[in-house]
């Protein structure tokens, strides 16, 4: 198992059911992959550095996923499509970091 971190931007004018939509997307899609999303992270609504699509403010979640590698392509495909989703970047964390997250048990020696 390896430890994930997903930065999802949603579109601002999206209300709080698509927000728990897009999440129990990915939830969904983890858990067939035979992994866990460890934590949510709610950002909130926060202004983007330069407008994306005609806006300049989007919803942003981290979200930190323990998953194998392989279980991941179909979700960041489904992210890709989704037309609440704005940006997306998921980025494997390294070990160190993750089990100082307690992400992941320490390597025994």
């Amino acid at each position: 198992m390896r430890a994930y971190e997903l930065m999802i931007i949603i579109d601002r004018d999206t209300d709080e059911s698509g927000i728990a939509a897009v999440l129990n997307l990915i939830d969904a899609n983890v858990k067939a992959g035979g992994g866990e999303v460890k934590k949510v992270d709610h950002w909130g609504r926060r202004p983007f550095a330069y407008e994306i699509n005609h806006k300049s403010e989007g919803y942003y979640v981290v979200l930190e996923i323990v998953t194998e590698a392989t279980s991941l392509e179909d979700l960041e495909r489904q992210l890709r499509i989704a037309d609440d989703v704005v940006r997306h970047k998921l980025i494997r964390l390294p070990d160190k970091e993750a089990q100082r997250r307690g992400l992941l048990e320490p390597a025994a020696s």
